[in-house]
């Protein structure tokens, strides 16, 4: 049965229960057939008893004539007079009738209804002068095979119908298919690497067809997006690798040159050894600041619900960084504004990790150093706007242009795409640490810029 299509299956299931409906509905048609003929067998055997109890018996082998005319439904007829004792005083049958029926014991006792023996319908009645009894027998043969016809028309009507439903069944269901076949094609197509495949809109929509459709098409778009996503963190994963790889690469050879020199004799005096130490303690130092940038944008993206929430304003934030720009660059000037510059500072209650929020205004302002010249003005905004806190920081450098915008969040981004760096500048991981920190605080980060006009970041976050 497993090894049948799903065609062949369904085609054989409702054969089956054509079959058996067929069948139960024959068989009750029948039986009901057959009650109804016995019946009126048992009307015409009454009428008969009723007319014999009274008029007795004058021929012993033949029925009187003048009730030949009452047996239209009858062909055999056996009248028996019955003794006191139940045995049979005189007979008469149809002429014709080749067998006459056996009568039971205790005949007597079944009087007045209609009874069954073998092939032949009987009714006994007593006569009302000398209590005898008269029992009246009706032969079944025309009953039986009025039935038997009726079972041989139905089966073989059956039958003819059944082959015909059987071949009609066939095409409508290869029909009813069809759309299946479809979505095999395309689930071929994609298990051939083609995701972009769709299955095509082979039956309206409310249908059963229809929605399986609707449905393997949503699954599919899920799957394509589940691809696409894993391919960009595949490739997003290549390039990390590829920068650790180089900023990694870039401390380490400096220490692996100076120790080479060291074991080679090349520092011969006491202030060679000690410059070369620094240069190592320096190496040493990117190499732990970059290890612990990394492990906290994996902290960040994987669990940011490890943020210490308690309620803050930003205005500390504020103070700390003009604190940090003028102790950083004393010829700088600093001011301190409303948002978007507007007005003294205001209020910018949050719920915020107050050692994060400080590490985001840290990297701003690192950012700023080395990315503007020493006494560039720069503006620290702070304030309310539609419910979000605002902390700004706009500066009047160079600015960048757009495509150094929409990447400027990205990890080991930096303008400058040779790589080269003064000395001590990141390792291009700040702002994605600001964009980690402040989305894990479900607020967002976005900078506008131009070339020549300077750049202002915004930090927005949910006002407390």
């Amino acid at each position: 049965m497993s090894r049948l299509s799903l065609r062949a299956r369904l085609l054989l299931a409702c054969m089956v229960l054509l079959t058996i409906g067929v069948a139960v509905t024959d068989t009750v048609a029948v039986t009901m057939l057959r009650r109804h003929l016995v019946d009126r067998v048992d009307s015409q055997l009454r009428l008969l008893g009723a007319v014999l109890t009274r008029v007795p018996i004058q021929v012993a082998d033949q029925l009187p004539a003048e009730f030949r005319t009452s047996l239209d439904m009858i062909s055999d007829v056996y009248v028996a007079e019955l003794a006191t004792d139940g045995s049979v005083v005189r007979s008469a049958r149809t002429p014709g009738a080749s067998s006459v029926p056996r009568l039971p014991a205790g005949v007597l006792s079944r009087q007045g209804e209609p009874f069954d023996v073998p092939g032949w319908r009987v009714i006994v009645g007593e006569r009302p002068d000398d209590g005898t009894a008269v029992a009246v027998a009706a032969r079944l043969s025309a009953v039986d095979s009025t039935v038997r016809r009726m079972w041989t028309v139905s089966t073989l009507t059956f039958l003819a119908v059944l082959v015909v439903l059987a071949l009609l069944g066939w095409f409508a269901m290869r029909a009813g298919l069809k759309p299946l076949r479809r979505m095999e094609e395309t689930a071929a197509a994609i298990a051939g690497g083609d995701l972009t495949h769709r299955v095509p809109e082979v039956a309206p929509p409310r249908t059963e067809v229809g929605r399986l459709a609707s449905s393997l098409n949503g699954m599919l778009a899920q799957i394509e997006r589940a691809f696409a996503a894993r391919e960009r963190s595949e490739a997003r994963m290549r390039a990390l690798l590829s920068d650790v790889s180089h900023e990694l690469r870039t401390p380490l050879f400096g220490i692996k040159g100076f120790t080479e020199l060291y074991r080679m004799g090349g520092l011969p005096s006491r202030d060679d050894v000690d410059r070369t130490m620094n240069h190592i303690e320096r190496e040493a130092t990117r190499l732990a600041s970059l290890a612990e940038d990394l492990l906290l944008l994996a902290t960040v993206d994987e669990q940011p619900d490890v943020l210490a929430l308690t309620p803050m304003d930003l205005r500390t934030i504020a103070a700390d960084m003009r604190g940090d720009l003028r102790a950083l660059d004393p010829s700088r000037p600093v001011t301190v504004t409303g948002s978007g510059g507007a007005g003294p500072p205001g209020r910018a209650p949050v719920l915020g990790d107050e050692a994060r929020l400080r590490q985001v205004a840290t990297n701003l302002v690192g950012n700023v150093i080395a990315h503007t010249p020493p006494g560039t003005p720069v503006r620290i905004g702070v304030g309310t706007v539609a419910g979000e806190a605002i902390l700004e920081l706009a500066d009047s450098g160079p600015g960048m242009d757009a495509e150094a915008a929409a990447r400027v969040f990205d990890r080991f981004f930096r303008a400058d795409t040779s790589r080269s760096r003064a000395a001590g500048s990141g390792a291009g991981l700040g702002l994605t640490i600001v964009r980690s920190l402040v989305t894990a605080h479900g607020g967002r980060v976005d900078v506008r810029t131009a070339p020549g006009e300077g750049a202002t970041f915004r930090l927005r976050l949910p006002e407390a």
